[in-house]
């Protein structure tokens, strides 16, 4: 009786480090896309072709830590059968490390029309639109990682009613530099690069705010997906 206890115990720590590692990686995950975009930005702003090809050639550690995190969650949910919450956690972590991998993607196409307007020899642009909408969306992928390291809930809402405030300056800036575009035909070659690059930073705040429904889901057990801001659930800060 004793020896079986001490295999449930010996099973049971086996699997919480099993969790641990998974969380570490995830983190690690968003971290990892995190600097990505920060650097992609940069380069764009900069116009510095260097550090556009660091984040082109570091895409690929993006995608081989999603396929090992992947990987992880497929034998935590054949060999270990998790229930409850060890069981949100897991599926949650699937979407999570998806969305964050898409992070990854949008911030290599940033680099990639940056490395254009580089090549192209355009300093015309000073980015006012991009710069603008870059600023949020940066700050909420960081919000996003901050809600999923510390399972906070009051946080990740915040990010999902906010996003709708992200769409509102995304299609202002577009329509900026379409009028822009219409004023200045000389310009349409960069301002359409701009126009891929501002497309790339609405899809990374969409992406954050999906990694904050996640949250959701994986601490309280409520899916919140495809809800209006007036269906949303209300917490309170504990």
């Amino acid at each position: 009786m004793l020896g079986n206890e001490h295999q449930k115990q010996h099973i049971s720590g086996q699997f919480n480090s099993e969790l641990e590692t998974l969380k570490n990686d995830i983190l690690a995950m968003g971290g990892l896309v995190e600097s990505q975009l920060t650097l992609a930005v940069a380069a764009l702003l900069e116009k510095n072709s260097a550090k556009a090809l660091l984040v082109i050639e570091n895409d690929q550690s993006v995608n081989a830590l999603e396929r090992r995190i992947d990987q992880e969650c497929a034998r935590i949910l054949a060999r270990r059968q998790p229930a409850a919450g060890d069981l949100r956690l897991v599926l949650a972590v699937l979407k999570i490390n998806l969305n964050l991998e898409r992070v990854g993607d949008e911030a290599a196409k940033i680099a990639k029309q940056a490395k254009v307007i580089v090549e192209s020899n355009d300093s015309g642009s000073q980015f006012v639109q991009l710069r603008q909408l870059a600023r949020p969306v940066m700050r909420t992928l960081r919000q996003s990682l901050d809600a999923l390291a510390r399972s906070d809930v009051m946080l990740a809402l915040q990010i999902v009613r906010e996003d709708v405030s992200l769409d509102t300056l995304y299609g202002e800036a577009m329509r900026a530099l379409i009028k822009h575009m219409q004023a200045n035909p000389v310009a349409i070659g960069t301002v359409l690069n701009e126009l891929w690059a501002l497309k790339a930073l609405e899809r990374i705040g969409d992406h954050a705010s999906n990694v904050g429904e996640q949250v959701i889901y994986m601490v309280k057990g409520q899916d919140v997906r495809h809800l209006t801001a007036g269906e949303m659930p209300v917490w309170h800060s504990e």
